[in-house]
């Protein structure tokens, strides 16, 4: 049995770890309002870009000269995953859910005979996954100096991609990030990007059949799009990372704390009893010695 002086250090020390967990919790509490912020500013930014995408691309759609972003390279061999994930950890399962799912992935595309490439994006990824595919990472960027997270983050990720695509590194890119819903709720979701995967929602419907024209034409737009794309989705998935690691950490924090609470309760009961117990075995002591004489 522990003495009462251990359990008041065990005691002292669950409060001390107590109050670093409720600072925690509201720290993350006060960056998830502008995280979550921004993630919800930048959606329908995407939203509109993939509508704009979609209108040009259908004009594009099975020519032999439509932009090998759009396109592709008509092969399905190597994929590169860019895995994003956060710097730090404390955020229960956030970053584990995201590389789980790239792992399932890789382990999926290997066991079918594909060549599959790993860029990490957070160190927290590149940790996790560098256990199962080491000699697959080919890069990890680390943000852990960035205080704001700004397009040209994005960019210089997305300019990386676009030189190993133009160097024939891969056929496929697929973007693994957490789309946030709520403090709670944080959805991993993994998003092709090369080759550019457009969908017709949001996509406005011509009046009549009306047809349209474009100074300069449908090439040159989507040869500057595209690009322009790819560090868009990125940025993307950049802010909805970073709000889902506010949230999960808020909730992860405050799970702390109300489990320290639980465990300085039970520690302050046991050292009740423990210091009763003793108070009765001296009470006993003094009353046998004084029948004695």
């Amino acid at each position: 049995m522990a003495s009462l002086k251990e359990l008041r250090n065990r005691i002292a020390s669950v409060k001390a770890t107590q109050k670093i967990t409720r600072a925690m919790q509201m720290v993350a509490a006060s960056k998830l309002r502008r995280a979550q912020a921004a993630a919800e500013a930048a959606r329908p930014y995407a939203a509109r870009m993939n509508a704009v995408l979609t209108n040009l691309a259908g004009a594009l759609a099975g020519r032999a000269d439509a932009p090998r972003l759009l396109a592709g390279t008509g092969r399905d061999d190597s994929h590169l995953l860019v895995v994003c994930t956060a710097e730090r950890g404390l955020c229960g399962a956030f970053n584990s859910s995201i590389a789980r799912l790239a792992r399932d992935q890789a382990v999926r595309l290997t066991g079918e005979g594909k060549t599959v490439k790993i860029l990490c994006v957070g160190k927290k990824g590149h940790d996790i996954l560098r256990r199962l595919f080491a000699s697959q990472i080919i890069g990890l960027v680390d943000l852990r100096e960035v205080r704001q997270l700004a397009f040209s983050d994005a960019d210089g990720i997305g300019d990386r991609v676009r030189d190993l695509f133009g160097a024939g590194e891969f056929d496929v890119c697929t973007l693994f990030f957490s789309e946030f819903r709520s403090v709670i709720s944080q959805v991993p979701t993994a998003q092709q990007i090369i080759p550019a995967q457009i969908s017709g929602e949001g996509v406005e419907t011509p009046v009549s059949g009306a047809a349209y024209e474009h100074e300069p034409d449908e090439e040159s737009i989507l040869a500057d799009l595209l690009p322009r794309n790819l560090s868009v989705q990125i940025f993307h998935a950049l802010l909805e990372n970073a709000a889902s690691e506010m949230g999960a950490k808020m909730s992860a924090m405050d799970n702390a704390t109300r489990n320290a609470g639980d465990m300085i309760d039970r520690l302050t009961l046991n050292y009740n009893r423990t210091r009763q117990a003793q108070i009765t075995k001296e009470l006993i002591e003094i009353i046998s010695g004084a029948e004695a004489l």
